[in-house]
C-alpha cells in the first residue's frame, strides 16, 4: 500500500491531549496549549485533556503517565522544555518512556525551524515517539514552534501514524 493510500485509509478523528511544561504558564494564559487545542479541533480531533505541569523531570513523567492511563489518547502533543537551560527537562523525563522513538522527527523540525529562525534552529531539542499506543511530540513552548510542528508535520501525518500504532 502507498503511502497516498495509507493516508487515506488513516483514522480522520483522533483523541488528543495536551501537556504545556512551564513554571510561569497557567491554562488560562497558556498561548501555545490553547492554539494547539483550536488547531486540534478545527482539524476535526477531540481534545480530551489540556494541562499545564512544571519544569521537572518527575512531574512531567507522573503526568504523561497519569495523561496516558486516564485518557489513552492516540496523541499527546506536549509544549515547552525542549530548549538547552538547566529548566528545559522535558526530553529527559520523555525519552525514557518511550516504546519506540520517531527519530526522523528532530531533524525534520530543526530543517524547517532553519529556514525560519537561522542557525538558532540547533537550540531546539524536539523529539517525538510512542508511549503504549499513543503517539507523543515534544516541541517548543513557542507559538510559532507549535504552529510550524503543528501544521508541518504532526497533523498531516499523526492519522498515519495512529494508523500503523493500532493496525500495523
Amino acid at each position: 500500500m502507498s503511502t497516498k493510500e495509507h493516508k487515506h485509509a488513516a483514522p480522520k478523528r483522533l483523541e488528543i491531549s495536551i501537556l504545556s511544561v512551564s513554571s510561569t504558564r497557567t491554562l488560562a494564559n497558556d498561548e501555545s496549549g490553547r492554539w494547539i487545542k483550536k488547531r486540534a479541533e478545527k482539524e476535526g480531533h477531540k481534545v480530551v485533556s489540556h494541562a499545564v505541569v512544571t519544569d521537572d523531570s518527575l512531574d512531567i513523567a507522573e503526568k504523561i503517565d497519569g495523561v496516558v492511563s486516564e485518557f489513552n489518547p492516540h496523541a499527546l502533543l506536549i509544549t515547552g522544555g525542549t530548549g538547552i537551560s538547566p529548566k528545559d527537562v522535558t526530553i529527559e523525563a520523555v525519552r525514557p518512556l518511550f516504546d519506540k522513538e520517531l527519530t526522523a522527527f528532530a531533524p525534520v523540525f530543526a530543517l524547517l525551524s532553519f529556514e525560519k529562525v537561522d542557525s538558532a534552529a540547533i537550540m531546539s531539542r524536539a523529539t517525538a515517539g510512542i508511549i503504549g499506543r499513543t503517539a507523543v511530540f515534544c516541541m517548543p513552548g513557542s507559538l510559532s514552534a507549535c504552529k510550524l510542528a503543528c501544521n508541518e508535520l504532526i497533523f498531516p501525518e499523526i492519522g498515519h501514524i495512529v494508523k500503523h500504532v493500532y493496525y500495523g
